[in-house]
């Protein structure tokens, strides 16, 4: 991965996460500094572009372009007004995703890279934190990563939300009703993928895995916390504290994130647009498989 331009790249955190200073996102962003961004993506797995106060929804969706096709905003999820990319994500509106995921794994192409922008930030609060999903997979014990990479994983954006987010405000729960889960999306997913550009070898689990397939409910159940434990070990951590204006990127095929809900009732608001990816493949060469749930639209 080289390339002629030269960034501004200081690195945030030992295993992910790195700043870039100097650039202006947009839709007219030269293809060297694109390709220097993407390059940046590649080997620090999440990257934060802080101060882009000049994007707009059109801009923003115009700069991530840039960096593949798009998908529409979510399967489920409406776009912003006006749009067909941009998804908001307004924690008043039900928008908390705190819990460690990998965005849209229950489909059978989940996004290869999400574009997120800080819209209206609280004063305190409402950070987010990325994980390394191939350092996770990289530092488990040899028994263990032969395993996993046997393994695969039914995910669903169906599962007990009361039991997963017992705090939820009844407008968050119909939120989920209504709109999260009217149409039921069931993926198998191998639980070690290979990066198609990399070929490095990821955990690809989070909170849309609901269980293990040919394994008991129970060992299942440990076997996730297992795997996911390694995941968001904080060695394998990033947090960014938003400002308005910030822009993070990050590889959807070698992270999780969690949106720390520390906020109250204060606004928080951020817009996400996402370039659609390819279907997972395991170390066997084995693709995910649909179950349930017509993707085409959402990532064609």
């Amino acid at each position: 991965m080289t390339t002629a331009v030269s960034l501004a790249i200081a690195p945030v955190a030992g295993r992910i996460g790195a700043r870039i200073d100097g650039v202006r996102l947009g839709p007219d962003l030269d293809p060297e500094t694109v390709t220097a961004i993407r390059d940046a993506l590649l080997r620090h797995k999440v990257i934060f572009l802080p101060g882009q106060h000049h994007l707009d929804d059109a801009a923003h969706a115009g700069f991530a372009r840039l960096l593949g096709e798009l998908t529409t905003a979510h399967p489920t999820v409406p776009a912003v007004d006006g749009t067909a990319n941009v998804l908001p994500l307004d924690a008043e509106a039900g928008g908390k995703a705190n819990q460690w995921h990998t965005d849209v794994t229950f489909v059978d192409a989940p996004p290869a890279f999400s574009v997120l922008r800080a819209v209206t930030i609280p004063p305190y609060g409402g950070d987010t934190s990325w994980a390394n999903t191939v350092t996770a997979y990289e530092e488990l014990p040899p028994t263990l990563r032969e395993l996993a990479e046997r393994l695969w994983a039914l995910h669903s954006n169906l599962y007990d939300y009361a039991a997963l987010k017992p705090e939820a405000s009844a407008a968050d729960q119909a939120h989920y009703r209504e709109v999260f889960t009217r149409i039921n999306f069931e993926t198998e997913h191998p639980v070690v993928r290979v990066h198609p550009e990399t070929g490095e070898r990821s955990l690809l689990l989070g909170n849309f895995a609901q269980h293990l397939l040919g394994v008991p409910k129970a060992d299942s159940a440990h076997l996730i916390d297992l795997l996911q434990s390694h995941v968001s070990r904080l060695e394998n951590t990033v947090r960014w504290r938003w400002s308005a204006g910030d822009v993070a990127i990050w590889d959807n095929r070698a992270t999780q994130h969690y949106a720390i809900d520390d906020y109250g009732d204060q606004p928080r608001r951020m817009h996400r647009v996402t370039i659609a990816g390819d279907v997972p493949v395991g170390v066997h060469g084995q693709r995910s498989v649909s179950r349930t749930g017509d993707a085409t639209a959402y990532h064609a």
